[in-house]
């Protein structure tokens, strides 16, 4: 579900593969971004950082998702040192990592690294958390290296990336926020369903909540099939 507030979005969605360097295999990097700001400030600030990472991709060979965030972070400081003011722009992700082999199967250990965005594995009625860094990919108080989850999926999973827009979002009876824990349980009941009736139930589900109120900021949310 990819829903901007604006024409254009500080959500970005980002798919980037990468030759191993001891295989054949390739790996996938897969993530849901959150940039700082929406509409055009939001969007100028989301090409800023996609260029970032794929600068970061490209300087390393088979780099984890948590040292991706943590040389991206460099090159955004490098970047708004050019600024004459303290830029304290950024973004929130969710970055996954598989690897695929030349038969186009996928690996089941993947490497995970979230800044704000935690991950979802909903497997067999449970919905299993991630807990992301509590720091941007950009200037924080308290800065400290990215954690690299190493982890092992199993057959059926469904793995959720997404922005914080959907939870957010004030709405309902007495307009408050959707919450993050009614999320998890929409995403609970539904995912055993197809990518298509997932993505019609979110929206229709989101737009009820609305209702009458105005979407308050870009709402992105993806999901994997293992």
């Amino acid at each position: 579900m990819y829903q901007p507030k604006d024409i254009v979005s500080g959500d970005f969605y980002w798919l980037k593969t990468q030759k191993a360097a001891d295989s054949n295999d390739v790996y996938v990097y897969f993530a849901v971004a959150d940039c700082t700001g929406h509409g055009v400030p939001g969007a100028l600030v989301s090409i800023v950082c996609n260029n970032a990472l794929n600068k970061a991709l490209l300087e390393a060979s088979n780099p984890t998702p948590a040292d991706l965030l943590n040389r991206t972070r460099e090159l955004l400081a490098q970047e708004f040192e050019k600024y004459n003011e303290e830029v304290q722009d950024g973004m929130d992700i969710s970055l996954i990592r598989f690897k695929r082999n030349a038969e186009n199967n996928l690996d089941s250990a993947i490497d995970w690294a979230g800044a704000n965005n935690q991950l979802l594995i909903v497997r067999n009625q449970e919905c299993i958390e991630i807990k992301a860094d509590k720091q941007p990919v950009g200037a924080h108080l308290f800065e400290k290296e990215f954690t690299n989850h190493h982890l092992m999926l199993q057959k059926e999973d469904r793995i959720y990336l997404f922005s914080d827009g959907y939870q957010d979002q004030f709405g309902g009876a007495t307009n408050k926020k959707y919450k993050y824990s009614n999320l998890k349980k929409q995403l609970l009941n539904q995912y055993q369903l197809s990518l298509e009736e997932q993505h019609r139930q979110l929206l229709t589900q989101f737009v009820a909540w609305k209702g009458d109120q105005e979407q308050i900021d870009d709402v992105t949310i993806a999901c994997i099939c293992f």
